[in-house]
């Protein structure tokens, strides 16, 4: 099955650091980060933990939760943890889902129905797919995917920039341009009037007669 975005995210109960989960359930009313991993213990994932651990309070100041998933057993994850402590400083406090058994994966279209059903004996490379985040909302639909190859660590002050872009875009008729970041002027949408543009960010610029940007709006 193939993802996209406004697509309700698939729902599945599993094992994780912090017991089992039913994922809609554990989303709630907030919006949710999903990040995998092809393999525990390998070097690029590990930095990645440790960076979204340091990073879990801006994430929570945004009401999202963050959860990672690894091709891998629950147990396997306690131990990594303690390396991902050592080899970055911060301790991973959020849930990672064991998947040794390959449905979230497959599940997520990350690898094919073919792939087997353990992960016992895969190696990373097997798994190379399992490298994807996705920003689920509190309707629990899919809002954005990011997939990474192995060799290229996550930028996550980007997935950041992109949730204060979707959450934003989500409350006002605007969008944000190339490059946007909190407190950047934003794109007014083309749904919007010039007289309701007016009534609603009381004044923009009109680049071209389909580009007008405004101020961002407060809240």
């Amino acid at each position: 099955m193939s993802l996209r975005i406004n697509q309700t995210a698939p729902d599945f109960t599993a094992e994780t650091t912090k017991g089992t989960i039913s994922f809609h359930d554990w989303i709630g009313d907030s919006w949710a980060v999903l990040f995998s991993h092809p393999k525990n213990f390998t070097p690029v994932c590990t930095t990645e933990l440790g960076a979204m651990a340091g990073l879990q309070g801006e994430f929570a100041k945004r009401n999202v939760k963050v959860i990672g998933i690894s091709v891998d057993p629950v147990d396997s994850h306690a131990k990594w943890k303690d390396d991902i402590k050592v080899a970055t400083g911060f301790e991973v406090d959020y849930p990672l889902i064991g998947d040794k058994d390959l449905k979230v994966a497959k599940l997520y279209d990350m690898l094919p129905e073919d792939a087997g059903n353990s992960s016992e004996g895969r190696t990373p490379a097997d798994n190379a797919t399992v490298r994807s985040v996705y920003v689920i909302g509190p309707d629990k639909k899919i809002k954005l995917i990011l997939t990474y190859p192995m060799t290229t660590g996550r930028n996550f002050d980007e997935i950041l920039r992109t949730i204060d872009s979707i959450q934003l875009t989500a409350k006002h008729q605007v969008a944000t341009p190339a490059n946007w970041k909190q407190g950047d002027d934003v794109i007014i949408t083309a749904a919007v009037s010039n007289e309701d543009a007016v009534t609603r960010f009381g004044s923009f610029d009109t680049v071209l007669p389909y580009l007008r940007k405004t101020r961002q709006p407060a809240g």
